[in-house]
């Protein structure tokens, strides 16, 4: 989902590649990821150097990370298939028995579907009440309608129950019922036209709402109006009351429930800033949150990671490469760095 798209001016990444000479050049630049694809790709060459890695006289990890991190998820798919098929092994477990600590996680990540590995990521967060909120949000609410709805037959199948079940069972309130919301899509497309009515009315809306209306208020409009919509209805509550829409949704809600909507919020307003966001928090940390910055770099390597580098940069002042230089130790922070790819000057 794309929120930024609705900001008044030009975007920071519409900004950035101006001065590159690649604001016109959709085609050209293709993909705001820093992974693409691998133009000079042998899928049997691949597979060879992936084997002689873990069978040879000690594991060559940088071989490993050299090929899983230059290649697409697509082409790493193809990469294990020949595998398979050459050694009648599997590749992830392969690797995982010759690998271990936060580099086999990132490896085994690599290797996933992207879909099998959100479903993964998600049943873990749902099962651990500690983390349900933040994971559930970010998958749930940045993650294409066929991205999701790809990840949760997934989740069934590998879970044998359903997700809104899960949701269900461990989370409640507010918190479950926009999780549930999310889960069952139907947020509006964006038709390119600005109804400044529907804007206005939803503005009265989420003032007017108090008690058990609140939540019938906030859930439905959190969950189904279009991103573009939404900003201008958060530019338009601003004007009107004199407050930003997060410090009334930090003044009427609490707990997981306040989290989710100000997570909500931050992905509509400005999806690579609430991931730049995310990854400096785990950083920030006293050991640094490997899962949290495994699951971001991966999952938007190959869509979004320019933008998310340039509003890390933006807001901190301070790259996210040199950021993981700083933080992260041990043999998983070459990976880390060749799917961040370069320092932003």
């Amino acid at each position: 989902m794309s929120a930024s798209a609705g900001k008044m001016g030009p975007s920071l990444t519409q900004e950035i590649l101006s001065h590159l000479g690649l604001a016109s050049k959709t085609a050209a630049w293709g993909t705001l990821g820093t992974l693409r694809t691998f133009l000079n790709f042998s899928v049997d060459k691949d597979a060879q150097r992936l084997l002689r890695a873990i069978t040879g006289q000690g594991v060559d990890r940088s071989a490993i990370v050299d090929v899983l991190t230059n290649r697409s998820r697509e082409q790493r798919q193809l990469i294990s298939r020949a595998f398979q098929e050459r050694t009648q092994q599997d590749l992830l477990k392969s690797l995982q028995a010759a690998l271990s600590g936060n580099l086999e996680r990132i490896v085994m990540a690599l290797l996933q579907p992207t879909a099998q590995f959100d479903a993964q990521e998600l049943r873990t967060a749902l099962k651990a009440s500690d983390s349900a909120v933040d994971v559930a949000i970010e998958i749930l609410a940045t993650r294409t309608p066929p991205q999701l709805q790809e990840c949760l037959a997934v989740y069934k199948h590998d879970f044998q129950v359903e997700a809104v079940d899960d949701i269900t069972s461990e989370t409640n309130g507010i918190l479950q019922d926009l999780l549930l919301a999310l889960v069952k899509g139907g947020r509006d497309s964006y038709s390119g036209i600005i109804d400044y009515n529907l804007a206005e009315q939803d503005v009265r809306a989420l003032q007017q709402a108090e008690g058990p209306s609140t939540e019938e208020t906030w859930v439905p409009l959190f969950t189904q109006r279009n991103p573009e919509h939404l900003i201008r209805v958060f530019e338009q509550y601003q004007r009107s009351t004199g407050q930003e829409l997060e410090e009334a949704v930090q003044n009427r809600f609490h707990g997981d429930a306040q989290a989710a909507l100000l997570g909500l919020a931050s992905v509509i307003k400005n999806t690579p800033l609430y991931f730049a966001d995310k990854l400096h928090h785990a950083l920030q940390e006293t050991e640094p949150n490997y899962q949290v910055l495994i699951r971001i770099l991966i999952s938007r390597c190959e869509t979004d990671l320019l933008s998310i580098r340039a509003e890390f940069k933006k807001k901190f002042g301070k790259s996210l490469y040199s950021s993981l230089q700083d933080a992260v130790k041990g043999d998983c922070q070459s990976a880390l760095l060749a799917l961040c790819r370069a320092e932003d000057m």
